[in-house]
């Protein structure tokens, strides 16, 4: 970024790095542990149910907890259930003890995600000033997918080197301690609103978010679109069986295949970053449009060099429409509602990736991998032609006229 980050907001990305960390590197612990366990593939997608099930159930509430309570507050009760949650799968991995402890700890981890990023995410645009914010949303989306990538190597060396993943829930502990202290040491105040009198006004409040978003046209656009192009395009899903029987590139290849994406992510979010990104609906359109067609190409291709490129320009894309969809949600929302607005966001995103890639294996069960995946492409190429007669405001979006 050209003007230097404000103080708090360098915290706040400290912040988002610990907690993709913790992410990331406990889905390869606690993915390497269920399976050592139990040998079953039904348990380890029982792991997906866990952490998703508190983000069904509690977003709602947690949007009110964001706009009711001051934001910086509720992050650090969050982080205190995270570190709940890593000591517990500490303890289950030191002890050997029943998987159900395991779930147990997901869930309350789950419980802990779903009440940290709509506070988080609602406070994000109070740290920095306006004009900077697409590129502040730009630098963190950058950084999280360095995390990403960096989390499951350190995690998967640590289970090389112990045999055991609890050296990764004890780094994990302490990255959400790291993440502790940086967010009491924020000194920006970030408070939604006050509550309403009454149980019609509370339930009418609660569902704020779902209102907002369906009466503002651009939001809902750029919202829907993005959520299907996620759901139908759902290539990363097959990874593996385009690893091993299409492009038969063995694990090796797979990691190659699997970093790809975050590799394009992250150097298109450093280059927003630095350069800024026009607010505009024709290049969200072709952003969402060029991750269609990327999907298609990497879908089609039978050679190695080619689908590690289709990967990396799919992720570059997808980071493109991420960083003008989640500004557009911060510019037209009101500070008031934004924590409920965060929420329903969260939902979208969680169960656009959950379906999409149930949506992937289910479909190429049926037709086979090759036939899904390129047909995931072309509906989201379908979705993006049909979006200006549904939504014809994003043709008329551009950065002069503000959503």
């Amino acid at each position: 970024m050209k003007a230097a980050l404000p103080r708090d907001f360098r915290l706040y990305l400290l912040i988002s790095v610990m907690g993709a960390l913790v992410h990331f590197g406990q889905g390869v612990a606690v993915g390497w542990s269920v399976y050592e366990q139990t040998g079953s593939s039904l348990a380890l997608g029982l792991v997906g149910l866990a952490q998703f099930l508190p983000i069904l159930l509690f977003f709602l509430p947690a949007g009110q907890v964001a706009d009711r309570f001051e934001r910086r507050s509720v992050i650090v009760t969050s982080l205190a259930l995270s570190a709940s949650a890593a000591l517990l799968l500490g303890a289950a991995a030191w002890l050997n003890l029943d998987v159900a402890w395991t779930y147990g700890a997901l869930l309350l981890s789950g419980c802990a995600q779903i009440l940290n990023r709509p506070a988080r995410d609602a406070l994000m645009p109070t740290l920095v000033p306006p004009a900077q914010l697409a590129r502040a949303i730009a630098l963190a989306s950058s950084l999280h997918q360095v995390a990403s990538m960096a989390a499951p190597a350190l995690a998967g060396l640590g289970l090389a080197l112990f045999h055991s993943a609890l050296s990764i829930h004890a780094a994990n502990t302490v990255f959400i301690l790291v993440a502790l202290v940086a967010t009491l040491a924020i000194r920006q105040r970030s408070r939604g609103h006050a509550p309403a009198p009454g149980g019609r006004g509370r339930l009418r409040e609660m569902l704020a978010g779902f209102t907002h978003i369906r009466s503002t046209r651009l939001l809902l656009a750029v919202m829907s679109i993005d959520l299907l192009a996620v759901l139908f395009g759902g290539a990363v899903a097959l990874l593996p069986v385009y690893a091993k029987d299409i492009l038969q590139v063995g694990p090796a290849g797979l990691g190659m295949l699997s970093t790809a994406p975050a590799v394009g992510a992250a150097v298109a979010g450093l280059a927003m970053a630095r350069f800024g990104v026009a607010l505009d609906g024709r290049l969200f359109l072709g952003a969402v449009g060029g991750f269609g067609l990327m999907t298609l190409v990497f879908g089609a291709s039978t050679h190695f060099p080619l689908s590690l490129i289709a990967l990396a320009l799919l992720g570059g894309l997808d980071s493109i429409s991420v960083v003008i969809r989640q500004t557009v949600i911060q510019q037209a929302t009101p500070d008031a509602l934004r924590g409920r607005v965060a929420a329903v966001n969260r939902v979208f995103i969680s169960s656009s990736n959950e379906l999409g890639a149930l949506e992937s294996g289910l479909l190429a069960a049926l037709i086979g991998p090759v036939p899904a995946v390129v047909g995931g492409g072309l509906i989201t190429l379908l979705v993006v032609a049909a979006s200006p007669r549904l939504f014809p405001e994003l043709g008329r979006w551009r950065r002069s006229a503000p959503p």
